[in-house]
Parts: structure tokens; sequence; C-alpha cells
């Protein structure tokens, strides 16, 4: 495990700055860890595969912690990265039926608790876990290094400031445009991040901002193809979502 330095790692949430220092800098907030209560371990099937994901038994409480309220405050954040969504485990049957080149370097964004970037790592890929929430990469980590991976990096990382110089052949999304607000920054970070023969695998559980994911790709100059997917708890109900694999739409002139 590595640890890519962008100089903010533990100076996350520590007192409240401006209005125009929250606009104008990445805002990493940290989950306080004595928060999280009791921990449960789950077993994931991923097409017959089993992972092992651990996470907090229950995430209502956290909205009451001081550090929350001040990070809602300050940035509308709640930490959703203690739950396992849905279109997490769409994503990472994705990755695990996808056809790789053993050692594709992967960025996961939003990573959470790190089921796709885990799956990523058992096909043999080079995935970096990203994430805004400092104790969300630490979950990331302690579980890949529980299902028997221990070479991976994580990145902290505000989708609204990537830093120069972020490149990356693969870029692994799930459920991360639950608000409107979210996609524009979200759509411009992977036309920067992406190689120009990249591909994004984005998964999303079809909700309302969503219809407005496909307008904003395209303003951007990125192409995208959707599959309809399907997940949810083995025995437990459904849910349908969608599938974006998006590329860098070649400029003018070239096939």
């Amino acid at each position: 495990m590595r640890w890519n330095s962008l100089g903010a790692y533990g100076r996350a949430a520590r007192g409240m700055p401006s209005p125009d220092e929250e606009e104008a800098k990445p805002f990493f907030p940290a989950t306080p860890p004595d928060a999280l209560g009791p921990l449960v371990c789950d077993k994931v099937l991923v097409d017959g595969k089993a992972f092992l994901i651990t996470r907090p038994a229950e995430s209502e409480p956290l909205t009451k912690q001081p550090a929350i309220q001040d990070a809602f405050e300050r940035d509308n954040y709640l930490p959703f990265w203690t739950e396992l969504w849905p279109a997490a485990r769409m994503l990472a049957k994705v990755v695990w039926c996808e056809a790789w080149a053993p050692g594709t370097r992967v960025l996961e964004l939003g990573s959470g608790l790190g089921l796709p970037g885990i799956v990523a790592l058992s096909r043999g890929l080079r995935v970096t876990f990203s994430d805004c929430d400092a104790t969300a990469l630490e979950f990331a980590a302690t579980n890949a290094r529980a299902n028997g991976f221990s070479d991976f990096d994580l990145l902290l990382l505000d989708w609204r400031f990537p830093p120069a110089g972020l490149r990356f052949p693969v870029v692994l999304a799930s459920d991360l445009i639950y608000e409107l607000r979210n996609i524009n920054p979200i759509v411009s970070l992977l036309k920067q991040v992406l190689e120009p023969d990249g591909l994004c695998l984005l998964t999303d559980q079809d909700r309302l901002p969503s219809y407005n994911l496909r307008e904003a790709l395209e303003g951007e100059g990125l192409r995208y193809t959707t599959q309809n997917l399907h997940a949810g708890q083995p025995g437990g109900r459904r849910i349908r979502g969608t599938l974006y694999r998006i590329t860098i739409a070649p400029k003018p002139g070239f096939a």
C-alpha cells in the first residue's frame, strides 16, 4: 500500500475556512473512526467469487456527529461511503467479466469501501483507490488486505480539483452522480484524467440526476454507450441500474 502525497492527508476537516477558501480549495473531510460504531464483515459474491468487505453496521448515527454536521454545513458532505451500494456490486461484476491486459493502471473514483477496485486487483490490475474522505480510504485499504492484496495506491482526491498530470487508462466509478451538482465536476474530471484511448466504467442506480449525465458527456466531447444492469443482496430486492462505457471522442479529422 502506498499513499500518493497531495499535501492534504491529515489536514481534513480542521476549522471552518472562509467561503472564498471553500470555493478555491479541495475539501477533505475525515469521518471520525471512533464514531463508526460496530463493524460487520459481508461476504460479497461477484459472479460466484467471494470477497470480504468490512463496513460500519449502521450509518444513520454518523449524521449526529459534530464533525459530520460541520462537513455538511460546509459542503453538504455526508459519509455515503459507509454503505455497500448496489451500483458498486454492478460495477464489481462488470470489472470481473471484462477482458483486461495484466498490469493495467486503474483509478477508482469515490472508492468508499473499495469493492470494484478490489475485484480489479483480483484480475491483476494496478489499482489506485481515491476518495475525499481519508477514513474511507483506510477502509478500502483494510478490505483490500483482507482479500489478500497489498500492492495498491491510495489517493486523497476531491474530484472538483484533480491534480495536474493525473492520467489513467481506466477509471472506475459507481453511484457518484446521486446529486445534480456532481455531474459537471465528474465529467470534467474524466475529460482530464482519461488517457486518449482510455475507458471509464461508470455505474448508476438510475437516480434522477443521471438524466443530465448524457448531455454533460456530449458537451465535453466524451462518447458513451449504455447497458442495463441489476444488482442487490442475495435474496433481497434487485435494483435496476445502468453501465456507462465512456471514452474520449476523437478530434475532428481522426478516425
